[in-house]
Order: structure tokens, then C-alpha cells, then sequence
């Protein structure tokens, strides 16, 4: 794929080394260097690829030039990527949206900015998807469902029509959301939960049907 922009990945872990190459292989953009905050750049480059600290980004690679993502997985809840995000807009970035071309997507999904789609994604008929969410691989979002801010789908998880995601919640692998179902913010669920009812703030579901077990933000280690 011919390559006409160039790319920043604010990360320097396992997440951000997936991203690059998806990015690289399969999009318009070139990822030019990895970034991290000073404390944590423990090598000169990844693949071949510079990593610099996140604190001299702007002076090498300025946002007029170039734009970024912020690579991070579920950790912290996905407050840490959300940090990550909040710190390159702050910066004047514009952040890059991947969207894998082994998936499907409706023509009137709406998507956001820093959003990562692996492949094998369906996502359906008016679909909205907001900033800062990553959908891993093999995921079916149903018709005119919503995914708010900050939230992380793994794989294989099918979240039926009419639904809404809060903001920051974290979706197991095959999980399974019913029809007309909100997750409220703050929730995570265990792997192959089935959720049959609305779920309330910040609480870890699993089983089937899924029950609130305890508090998500313990779950995620956040004090």
C-alpha cells in the first residue's frame, strides 16, 4: 500500500510493536518512530525503528508533519492509553485511526480518532464507535449499538443490537451482550460472560448470566 502519512506510536510494549506492524502492512501510514515517557525507554529502537523520548516528540516529528497513536492495551481499566491519548491531543496530534481491510464495516459506521479494529470485525448498520477504542480480532458489534470512549473489546465478543458500552469498559473474550442492553462505565466482564441485564458503574460481571462479582477497579488494580 503506498504510503502518504507519517506515523507516531506512543508506546514502546508488546501493544505498540502489533500496531506498527498493522499499521505499516495494511494502511497509507509509515510508522517513523516509537515514543516513550523518558523513564521508560529502555531501547534505541524497535524493529528497526527509532524510539524516542515522548517529552521531544514535537521537536522531531512536529504534529504538522506527523500524526500519532497511542498504543496501550486494557491496563489500569484503560486509563493508561486514555492518558496517552489525552497527552497527544494535548500536544496538537492528530491521532490515527487503523481499520483493518479483513473486516467488515457498514457504510454509515461512525468512528472516531484513535480507534484500532483488527481484522474479522463486523460491525454493523449505523453503528458508532467513539474515540479511543480498540475491537482485537473476530468481534461482531450488532445494528445502531454504541461504543463509547476508552473501551476494549478482546475477541470474539458479540454485542447485539440497540446496545450502548460505557465509557472505559473492558469487554472478555467471548463475551456476549443481548439486545437493548447498556454497560455502564467503569464495567468489565469476565471471559464468556453472558449479559442479560443492564449493569451498573464499575463493577466485574462473569458467569452466565452474568452477575456483579466485585469492584472492576479491583480487578484492574486501580486504587
Amino acid at each position: 500500500m503506498h504510503k502518504i502519512k507519517k506515523l507516531i506510536i506512543y508506546g514502546a510494549g508488546e501493544t505498540a510493536e502489533i500496531c506498527a506492524d498493522y499499521f505499516n502492512r495494511d494502511s497509507e501510514y509509515e510508522v517513523v518512530a516509537f515514543c516513550a515517557d523518558s523513564e521508560f525507554v529502555q531501547q534505541n529502537s524497535i524493529n528497526s525503528i527509532p524510539v524516542i523520548a515522548f517529552e521531544e516528540i514535537e521537536l522531531k516529528y512536529p504534529p504538522s508533519e506527523c500524526d500519532a497513536f497511542a498504543a496501550a492495551s486494557s491496563v489500569k481499566l484503560n486509563s493508561v492509553r486514555k492518558k496517552m491519548y489525552d497527552a497527544l491531543k494535548l500536544k496538537g496530534y492528530k491521532c490515527a485511526t487503523y481499520i483493518s481491510s479483513h473486516s467488515f464495516v457498514w457504510h454509515n459506521v461512525e468512528i472516531g480518532e484513535n480507534v484500532f479494529i483488527f481484522e474479522n470485525n463486523v460491525i454493523q448498520y449505523k453503528v458508532k464507535i467513539g474515540n479511543n477504542v480498540i475491537l482485537w480480532s473476530g468481534n461482531h458489534i450488532g445494528h445502531q449499538s454504541i461504543i463509547r470512549d476508552n473501551c476494549f473489546i478482546s475477541s470474539h465478543v458479540v454485542v447485539s443490537g440497540f446496545c450502548e458500552i460505557g465509557e472505559n469498559v473492558f469487554l472478555g473474550v467471548n463475551s456476549s451482550v443481548n439486545d437493548n442492553i447498556k454497560i455502564a462505565k467503569d464495567c468489565a466482564t469476565g471471559n464468556g460472560a453472558i449479559i442479560i441485564k443492564n449493569t451498573v458503574d464499575g463493577m466485574l460481571y462473569v458467569g452466565n448470566p452474568a452477575k456483579a462479582i466485585y469492584s472492576s477497579h479491583e480487578a484492574f488494580g486501580i486504587k
